[in-house]
């Protein structure tokens, strides 16, 4: 009986169990589902907290000139800087929190007070006031989409206590002011202060950090570059006055900031020598790729000098404009140190933002006929052969076969012929004839190769020239003209043009530099000492080009020993004057961008000219003379002026002093 009863309480006891696994198994399924639907709606695709660090986030590309001075921001989507908390001004840190979560540092997460606060303000007062804490706002702008929705909210609640998890207070309020928006493409406080106050974050004053602090609630409406610029002005008070209320400031500081004009950049100033930035960026993106120039964060230190390019832009603008009645569109100029090929100045149009004449070209960059100014290559091969400054040519009417075509007869610029001429003269003047004549003796393959090692890339086929390349009959770009120039100005050696002087990466890891030797001579040589200092000689020689030029034109700067040489080609579409001493190379350049010819008036010394006279003795003014050296393998002889012999025993002829290699 016992037995039985024992037998019956133990089923009981088995039933009851198998109910219960039941139920509980009918329990777990919706918390089961619930979890599932949980993680496929909100942990599945939940971005991890780690991308908020520096390292994971885009940063623009910053290019600076050679004293520090930024040109040009190169960014994505987004044009963003991180800065270390340490570098951002107390005042942006202090009126970010007094605006935007004043208990920042006393709640966690989420403020539950205000919450509070913002749902009684909704309730009793009918405003809005926000909730979030900087910590949601920071993974709300940097993590999630921007559509509002009950499912993001939780998206964001659960971020914000995984990222307190992960970083300090401090390190999420450095995240926050380097990723907030701003307004436009400017994302961080760094990219928001150069966009409207054109400095760096960290030299702010309380006016402007007030004015930072109060974009990220409405970037747009309370952009000061916006149609009711009013309304920053307003936000900016109403922050001044939270940061007193919060003891961060006095009250006479709130009120001096108030009364403080607020002096924005000019949107038009976004970009300062552009022509030389582009210049630039292209060379990067060959080297760095595309996704690092506008994302990595690099910071580009160049060569150019902001004031020298300055200089140099409104020297042409101002003599372009001076040329409009001579159809006269367009100019361009380079300024480069011969000795370290560092490009001090790039101005490739005379406005590049000149739509109606494509003044976003840089001419500096483009083929164009050098007309005379190639002439100096010609002639040092000539020396290079055994011929001197004082070999006679004939100038007098000639004709050259030109098998299939007919012959080819140079003329003189002026229509001219002068007789016996000396090669002195015949360079300095420009005299076209007996240029053409040297061109036929050394061989235009020999000036081919000569002018390719000292630079020039475009002369690639010698089947396609004739004689007339020597007047200017082959293409050219101006930086190859200013780095072959450089070769004569350098003594014979060749010294590859360096418009990068520095590239580091977001965390400051030297990626390139640029340190030119301490050696005056450096590069490779291609000349001899000797030829170049003839070459130079010859075009720093005032009373030599007198004959074509006077003696006060403006190939002259003072008393200054400066080589100088002019360029016209005979359709009058390309005019240049390309000068240099050892310290600067200045090529020049006016004409038209779509080729039309200018007017006969523009000659060697109305149209370029003026330009580089006024660039180059603006570069030498206060200096002392730089005369070029003559190295020991050249002597000074006397020969007779009229035929460039030397003097019989009688020594009945008129002298003067030559250099012989």
């Amino acid at each position: 009986m016992l037995n039985t009863s024992s037998k019956f309480k133990q089923k009981f006891k088995d039933f009851n169990k198998k109910i219960l696994k039941k139920r509980y198994a009918i329990l777990l399924i919706p918390i089961i589902l619930f979890l599932i639907f949980f993680y496929i709606l909100i942990l599945k695709d939940l971005p991890s907290p780690t991308r908020l660090t520096s390292s994971s986030i885009p940063q623009s590309t910053q290019i600076f000139d050679r004293k520090g001075e930024l040109l040009f921001t190169i960014y994505g989507k987004k044009n963003q800087t991180f800065v270390p908390l340490s570098t951002i001004p107390k005042y942006i840190q202090q009126a970010t929190i007094a605006i935007e979560d004043k208990d920042f540092y006393q709640h966690g997460p989420i403020d539950i007070r205000g919450i509070a606060r913002s749902v009684i303000a909704i309730t009793l007062r009918n405003q809005i006031q926000g909730g979030s804490t900087i910590t949601q706002q920071l993974v709300k702008n940097s993590l999630l989409t921007p559509e509002r929705t009950i499912l993001r909210k939780v998206k964001e609640v659960l971020l914000a206590f995984a990222t307190e998890s992960l970083y300090s207070k401090s390190q999420i309020l450095e995240m926050y002011l380097n990723q907030s928006p701003y307004g436009g493409t400017a994302w961080g406080v760094e990219a928001a202060s150069q966009t409207y106050f054109g400095k760096h974050a960290k030299d702010l004053t309380l006016s402007q950090s007030s004015l930072l602090a109060a974009l990220p609630e409405a970037p747009t409406t309370y952009s000061p570059f916006g149609s009711h610029p009013e309304l920053a002005k307003k936000r900016q008070e109403e922050v001044l006055r939270k940061m007193y209320e919060e003891k961060y400031i006095t009250k006479s500081q709130m009120e001096k900031a108030i009364r403080e004009p607020l002096r924005y950049k000019n949107l038009s100033n976004t970009i300062k020598a552009p022509h030389f930035v582009l210049y630039v960026k292209d060379l990067l993106i060959k080297k760095y790729g595309e996704k690092t120039v506008e994302q990595g964060g690099l910071k580009v230190t160049t060569s150019l000098d902001l004031s020298i390019q300055d200089m140099a832009q409104a020297t042409v603008a101002a003599e372009v404009a001076d040329l409009k009645f001579s159809r006269v569109t367009n100019g361009a100029s380079l300024v480069t140190n011969p000795a370290t090929g560092e490009i001090l100045a790039m101005v490739g149009s005379h406005d590049y933002f000149d739509t109606e004449n494509d003044g976003n070209v840089n001419v500096t960059l483009a083929r164009r006929q050098p007309g005379s100014s190639i002439k100096p290559i010609n002639y040092a091969v000539g020396l290079l052969n055994g011929y001197t400054a004082a070999t006679p040519f004939v100038d007098q009417k000639i004709c050259f076969p030109n098998p299939g075509h007919q012959p080819y007869c140079p003329v003189n610029y002026d229509g001219k012929f002068r007789g016996v001429i000396q090669v002195r003269q015949a360079l300095a003047n420009s005299i076209n004839i007996p240029a053409v004549k040297m061109l036929k003796i050394n061989g235009i393959e020999a000036m081919i190769a000569t002018a390719s090692a000292m630079g020039i890339t475009t002369f690639t086929d010698p089947r396609r020239y004739g004689l007339s390349l020597t007047l200017g009959g082959g293409e050219v770009t101006m930086l190859d003209m200013v780095t072959a120039f450089g070769v004569f100005a350098n003594g014979g050696y060749k010294v590859p043009l360096h418009p990068i002087l520095k590239v580091t990466d977001s965390k400051g890891k030297v990626l390139e530099e640029y340190k030119p030797p301490p050696s005056p001579i450096f590069g490779k040589k291609i000349l001899p000492e000797g030829v170049a200092f003839i070459i130079s000689d010859i075009l720093s020689d005032n009373q030599a080009r007198a004959m074509a030029f006077g003696t006060n034109s403006p190939l002259r700067i003072g008393n200054l020993p400066v080589a100088v040489k002019t360029g016209t080609t005979n359709d009058f579409r390309d005019n240049w004057t390309i000068g240099y001493t050892p310290s600067y190379v200045v090529a020049v350049w006016v004409g038209n961008n779509d080729n039309k010819p200018m007017s006969g008036l523009v000659s060697g010394i109305t149209g370029a000219a003026p330009i580089w006279h006024d660039i180059m003795e603006n570069l030498l003014k206060g200096k002392p003379p730089q005369p070029f050296q003559r190295p020991l393998s050249v002597i000074q002889k006397a020969i007779c002026s009229d035929t460039g012999s030397i003097p019989g025993k009688d020594n009945s002829c008129k002298t003067r002093f030559e250099y012989f290699i």
